[in-house]
């Protein structure tokens, strides 16, 4: 009796093993041919990540359920939470604080509105169509609309040659300083969605506080602390010892964050951020790209799983005519207001550059919220708070449909936008 309910126990734990593997060999398979079909027309790969996800999330109303409750299994969640991790971290490297330095002024004042402007129009939007709703739920929704996908603006700037030009290094400067408000945004939101209410604006600030004080020190520790210990592990003889140890970083700064009740990404982003080229030097002139190199297939493998478990999330079936209405509202708003903080960029001339910067193309640069939008979006669908989760079934479709739209029209529009300057002056505005 006794071996029989053993031998059922171990055949019911090798089920659940070979189904989570199952799940995680469809997520990824699906996700990189979605990523494919999507570039192959032109596309950002993530943006087929998530159609992908959405196909597979609605095969139950063709009669296969059995995908999406294994893929909200454990160990799924688990790999697409180090999946978003590592993306965090990846972003972080691919930022300096060299560059934050010398765009503190144009670019400043364009992530300053972008993040703002958006955000503030989000909340109007939530309150007016949503009007039973909590605080926290409204200022997570103007929060999703408030960052800019650094990585696609610069992966779309370079597809279309206009990587040289004055516009973009507005853009992309605004666009790494726009992650870093975004974050710090996403650390006091989040903090009051768990809360369920708005709390005193004392604690708001104190919220604000904690998070800036962890970016800070995080980059305080990477010009003191972690610089030595790069020093001392570059006379390791062991294969890897870069790469690992910076992941370890990204892991204990994650952790450090959570702890400090901050989104674990904030901590990732931070590990990232203060690895830049002088940090691991002692591992080598080519140590950086060495880096890059190591966490880019794994970025690779994982935060495909992230997306495409976001895409499964969208249950065409429960979409109500308020929630695609609300998409559309928030997909406008989105646009809108990044369009405007282009705007604020002056008429005159940069020195290095003939002409005045064109500020339609700053603020379209600045539209897309890619992976960053979704990455606050399945935030706030995770948080749990006494009454339920945070945000409700339709309104987390709605974020994610309106993040996925302003992936989609940006590159055609950015595309006709040059030709429009093209045709003006004859030739591109490169910057030497």
């Amino acid at each position: 009796m006794l071996l029989g309910a053993r031998s059922a126990a171990a055949d019911g734990g090798h089920l659940a093993a070979a189904s989570t593997w199952l799940a995680l060999a469809t997520l990824l398979a699906a996700a990189k041919l979605g990523g494919e079909i999507a570039t192959r027309v032109g596309q950002p790969a993530v943006l087929g990540e998530l159609s992908a996800g959405i196909l597979l999330g609605n095969l139950d109303a063709v009669g296969v359920p059995f995908l999406a409750p294994i893929a909200q299994s454990s160990e799924v969640h688990f790999a697409a939470e180090l999946g978003v991790i590592l993306l965090l971290f990846q972003v972080g490297l691919e930022s300096s604080l060299a560059e934050m330095r010398r765009v503190v002024g144009t670019a400043g004042l364009v992530a300053m509105v972008g993040v703002f402007l958006p955000m503030a129009l989000g909340v109007g939007a939530s309150r007016l169509f949503l009007p039973a709703e909590a605080w926290s739920v409204h200022l997570f929704v103007g929060a999703t609309l408030a960052a800019t996908s650094v990585g696609i603006t610069a992966r779309v700037l370079k597809d279309l040659g206009a990587e040289k030009r004055s516009e973009a290094r507005i853009i992309l400067g605004a666009a790494v300083l726009d992650d870093v408000l975004g974050l710090v945004v996403l650390a006091v939101v989040a903090a009051i969605g768990v809360r369920g209410q708005m709390p005193p604006v004392g604690e708001v600030a104190s919220i604000f506080g904690l998070a800036s004080a962890f970016l800070v020190g995080a980059i305080a520790v990477g010009y003191f602390a972690v610089r030595g210990i790069y020093r001392s592990t570059a006379k390791f003889r062991t294969a890897g010892v870069l790469g690992v140890l910076s992941v370890a970083l990204a892991l204990l700064f994650s952790g450090i964050a959570a702890a400090a009740g901050l989104a674990p990404i904030v901590g990732a982003f931070a590990a990232g951020l203060l690895l830049d080229e002088v940090s691991i030097r002692p591992h080598g002139s080519d140590g950086l790209q060495r880096l890059e190199a190591y966490v880019s297939p794994l970025v690779g493998l994982l935060a495909p799983i992230f997306f495409v478990r976001t895409g499964m999330s969208v249950h065409i079936a429960g979409i109500s005519g308020r929630g695609l209405l609300l998409a559309v509202v928030l997909f406008a708003v989105a646009v809108a207001g990044k369009i405007a903080a282009g705007f604020v960029v002056g008429r005159r001339p940069s020195p290095d550059a003939e002409a005045p910067p064109d500020r339609l193309l700053i603020g379209l640069g600045m539209v897309p919220r890619g992976e960053v939008g979704l990455i606050f979006a399945s935030t706030g669908a995770a948080i749990v708070t006494p009454k339920g989760p945070l945000l409700a079934d339709d309104l987390t479709i709605a974020l994610v449909l309106a993040v996925m739209a302003t992936t989609v029209v940006v590159p055609p529009l950015l595309a006709a936008r040059l030709r429009v300057l093209e045709g003006r002056t004859g030739s591109r505005d490169r910057l030497p």
